[in-house]
């Protein structure tokens, strides 16, 4: 895989420099889409794609996100938010536009497994994620080298129980400013006090489908159990441990022939798919949160 070109950069750039997106939550009723459809119009801007779920005609929460291009988008941003607000404050609106061009900044967490690292390394290098990668945040040295060779900085910041406060003020520090944390096997419980500042900004990738085998060697316990199914999980980091708002999910099937590592290797190939999908809906502002669920738009 190759790092996109200066030449191929400038090609997305330019193709994409006057789309946006609008994420839109709001109590359901009858005129929002002519409403928001209307409005977009009169900006002159076009319709890309649009979609959008409801939890129920009658009562229920509305959910949209809407591509549209507009001409000399960068300089008219401020004005569309500012002329959409009495659109949006008419139907309670809960909303955002954001810039398609405009790259997230991620900070990257992991411990010593390197699987599900280097499948956001690869295809970030490839161009499939959309996004500047500030830093890489580790535990433990062992990935120094291989993060140092895409060009990303890495913190080594160790962990113990008699640290724990110190080693998270260095960490938030480290990863000031970014979009998004992820997870990528980073094997620490992180405190409330970090978590307040990162709300459904933090992606983590869990084997198996919540809640089942949790706590230690969990492809232990499953085999153990004789499962036909392994599977991981991606989802958003909350206080409740492992509780978040699921965003993907995948499962591999196996039978009885299959050994506890056996079952390992397969279940880090399905690890690494879901999350980097998760990462990249996160990044193409795919997913919105209702309650402890999401709705991804495709």
């Amino acid at each position: 895989m190759q790092l996109l070109s200066e030449r191929e950069w400038l090609a997305y750039r330019e193709k994409n420099k006057d789309r946006a997106r609008m994420l839109i939550s709001c109590p359901d009723r009858a005129g929002i889409v002519a409403a928001v459809s209307n409005f977009l119009f009169q900006q002159g801007a076009n319709i890309v794609q649009s979609d959008q779920y409801t939890t129920d005609p009658e009562t229920g929460r509305f959910f949209m996100r809407i591509e549209f291009d507009l001409i000399n988008l960068d300089e008219r941003c401020e004005e569309i938010k500012q002329a959409f607000s009495p659109v949006a404050e008419s139907f309670g609106m809960e909303w955002s536009l954001v810039e398609a061009n405009k790259r997230k900044k991620v900070a990257l967490f992991v411990s010593k497994e390197d699987h599900c690292l280097l499948e956001l390394l690869w295809r970030w290098k490839s161009g499939e994620l959309f996004a500047d990668i500030a830093v890489v945040v580790s535990n433990h040295p062992d990935m120094q080298e291989t993060v140092e060779s895409f060009g990303i900085p890495y913190r080594c910041i160790p962990v113990t129980k008699d640290n724990k406060p110190q080693a998270e003020e260095e960490q938030i520090a480290a990863a000031e400013g970014v979009d998004l944390i992820v997870l990528a096997r980073y094997m620490q419980i992180l405190s409330p006090r970090f978590l307040e500042d990162y709300a459904m900004r933090i992606i983590n990738i869990h084997h198996s489908f919540l809640p089942a085998f949790v706590g230690a060697k969990p492809y232990e316990q499953a085999y153990r159990r004789g499962v036909k199914l392994i599977g991981a999980t991606a989802h958003y980091v909350t206080e409740e441990l492992d509780a978040g708002p699921i965003i993907e999910q995948d499962v591999q099937r196996v039978s009885h022939q299959e050994d506890v590592e056996t079952l390992k290797q397969l279940g880090r190939q399905v690890e690494r798919t879901v999350l980097a999908r998760a990462v990249r809906w996160h990044l193409e502002d795919r997913v919105l949160v209702y309650g402890n669920k999401t709705i991804v738009f495709p």
